[in-house]
């Protein structure tokens, strides 16, 4: 059976390290994910979507990643059932984090800081630019004996 879950999304709040009564370090955190579809004529949506990180991944994600970040995740789909304040039982379904990845430059990432996040909409893409040294399109090379390499 398979049970991953990838994700790439906007933090809604700053991650907060906890720890267990065992002093396991852990963060809960939440994703807007935007979905790559909308019916015509409608905005897309966006989900919002809770994720669990554990022990050295918690303390990464909590040291190094803010509110309107853009992260990817890749871990597995928990459930969870769980008695609230009032006996009322409960269900929770959350991502639990494995691998954590920042998804996008810092530089990109500081001006989203300036900006308030804009969950509703579709997520810009940010082209990297190179410099190739002087090279403005593709050129072809060369081939001495027209036979492969390996």
């Amino acid at each position: 059976m398979l049970n991953k879950a990838i994700l790439m999304g906007r933090l809604t709040a700053d991650p907060e390290l906890r720890r267990t009564q065992n002093n396991t370090s852990v963060t809960s955190f939440t994703l807007a994910v935007n979905r790559t579809y909308a019916r015509q004529g409608e905005q897309a949506q966006t989900d919002f979507i809770d994720v669990v990180a554990w022990t050295s991944t918690a303390e990464f994600v909590s040291k190094w990643f803010r509110k309107g970040m853009l992260v990817a995740v890749s871990g597995r789909i928990q459930t969870r059932t769980w008695e609230d304040r009032q006996g009322n039982k409960r269900k929770s379904t959350e991502v639990v984090a494995e691998d954590v990845y920042f998804a996008e430059s810092k530089r990109d990432s500081q001006s989203q800081s300036q900006q308030q996040p804009q969950y509703g909409s579709a997520p810009s893409a940010s082209v990297p630019s190179f410099d190739f040294g002087g090279v403005d399109e593709f050129q072809e090379l060369s081939d001495d004996d027209g036979e492969l390499p390996f």
